[in-house]
């Protein structure tokens, strides 16, 4: 689908039309009949802010902008109501409409288009007659305030982005092992002209990664680790920004089986980090963002083969660092453990990871909203905080106090992987920061990367929340509180 600049401000007599317009605009500058004028002003006086107008040949929408809601609230609450026009868009069978704003706010009718975006995309890879249920619309036309053709670039490269994440995170892993999706990495920085080294199992033992070397033990693939990296000439900052994302393709909980319904039977998803990381850098090298970043994915499949990792083991990580293994579905941080200490060498300026990590967190704050803590200075963790409210991927921040450190320690080890019930997603945390050595922030994705029902223009399935956030906080290096 594409988003368009369109130089008209007034309408053809077949051409479907979204005007966004403020509450106190005057409905006779619209030039609308006499009789449609008063359809308007009585669905506003019923406190309606979607009009919809079936003029036969056409379709006239109206989406009314109230105050009363602070800025970040007000470009949610329009992505939303986008995404209830798309319903009606595409239950019409619309190919294309024309958004006019009537606001001169650039930034509500990006939320608008970006909403409606958004709630376009569809996974119909494996059904038969996936033409028959394609979506109709293919173009969004904009017109009206001071958009420049790079606000629309950036804007489609985003909405790109997420659904390569979304693509990744819902395919399962019978076509997508630890091996493709490091494959999938390279053909994204072909694309997006961004660096993409890929390390086998090989480089991954002389690297001395225990943890993943661990989880892999009972899959008949071979893990991989990816390296991705954009590093544009004069980047604003000296040292990079480096992003880790959980790459685990599959997770069954290993010889810690998981329950089929409503937990195993999801968890092709438990790569969503990975996705999320990967599509990142994908539109902030695409857009050109001044910034080095850099992506690193660890990746594997968790299974209960006869030679897999069991509860009791200890395992010798790349930091030196050993770790009684209580509990084999904790994989994910095993892993995620490696990269974060392979991103020492970089001595970066920020490492941020995102990881469908724990239940805990899911159960903590449910789909609205991802887990973030982390040891990084307050300005900055504000700053993402900032992106996440503006953007509508908002993190809700647990504490990181050193006492939870006491849950993780082992009586036959350095570590042991599981702290207990008591803040399990802290725990989780705390446990990835023994192999930091930098500023630091974690971000828990569990409850909001992969969907069981369908959530206005998040969509169900994938998600890719995430990229958008990371998006926004990283082309506003350097951070300011």
């Amino acid at each position: 689908m594409k988003i368009k600049l369109s130089g008209q401000d007034r309408i053809k007599n077949n051409q479907t039309v979204i005007y966004l317009i403020p509450k106190e605009y005057n409905m006779e500058n619209l030039d609308f009949s006499v009789d449609a004028i008063r359809f308007i002003e009585k669905k506003m006086e019923a406190k309606e802010n979607r009009i919809h107008l079936n003029l036969f040949n056409r379709w006239i929408f109206l989406l009314i902008v109230e105050d009363g809601k602070n800025e970040n609230e007000l470009l949610e609450w329009i992505r939303v109501e986008g995404s209830k026009l798309h319903k009606v868009i595409v239950g019409e069978k619309l190919e294309e409409i024309t958004i006019i704003d009537r606001t001169d706010n650039k930034s509500w009718l990006l939320a608008l288009a970006e909403g409606i975006a958004l709630s376009n995309y569809q996974f119909l890879k494996y059904f038969k007659d996936k033409k028959d249920k394609e979506f109709s619309l293919g173009n969004i036309h904009l017109t009206g305030a001071k958009i420049s053709d790079n606000d629309l670039k950036e804007l489609q490269l985003q909405i790109e982005a997420v659904f390569f994440a979304r693509d990744l995170i819902n395919e399962p892993v019978s076509a997508l092992n630890a091996v493709s999706l490091a494959e999938e990495f390279q053909k994204m920085g072909k694309k997006g002209n961004f660096r993409v080294d890929v390390f086998g199992k090989q480089k991954i033992k002389a690297l001395k990664m225990g943890g993943l070397l661990a989880v892999n033990k009972g899959s008949i693939d071979p893990p991989t680790f990816s390296v991705l990296e954009w590093k544009p000439e004069n980047p604003k900052n000296k040292k990079p920004v480096i992003l880790v994302g959980k790459g685990v393709v599959f997770d069954t909980g290993g010889l810690s089986l998981k329950p089929t319904k409503d937990s195993m039977d999801y968890m092709k998803s438990d790569m969503g980090g990975a996705a999320v990381v990967a599509g990142t850098m994908y539109a902030i090298a695409k857009t050109g963002i001044p910034v080095h970043v850099v992506g690193l994915i660890p990746s594997t499949d968790n299974r209960p083969d006869g030679n897999a990792y069991a509860p009791g083991d200890i395992i010798k990580m790349g930091n030196g660092l050993t770790v009684e293994v209580l509990n084999t579905d904790a994989e994910g941080r095993m892993i995620l453990a490696e990269a974060l200490h392979y991103a020492s060498r970089y001595k970066p300026e920020l490492v941020i990871d995102l990881a469908t990590l724990t239940g805990a967190a899911a159960v903590a704050i449910g789909k609205f909203g991802m887990v973030g803590m982390g040891n990084a200075d307050s300005a900055v963790f504000n700053r993402l905080k900032v992106s996440g409210e503006k953007v509508g991927e908002r993190i809700v921040e647990f504490p990181f106090w050193d006492e939870y450190n006491e849950l993780l320690k082992s009586d036959v080890a350095d570590l042991k992987n599981v702290g207990g019930r008591d803040g399990g997603a802290i725990t989780a945390g705390k446990f990835l920061e023994h192999f930091t050595d930098y500023p630091f922030i974690h971000l828990d994705i569990a409850g909001v990367e992969f969907l069981q029902s369908n959530l206005n223009y998040k969509g169900k399935g994938g998600t890719g929340i995430g990229i958008r956030l990371l998006f926004d906080f990283i082309q506003n290096f350097p951070w300011t509180s």
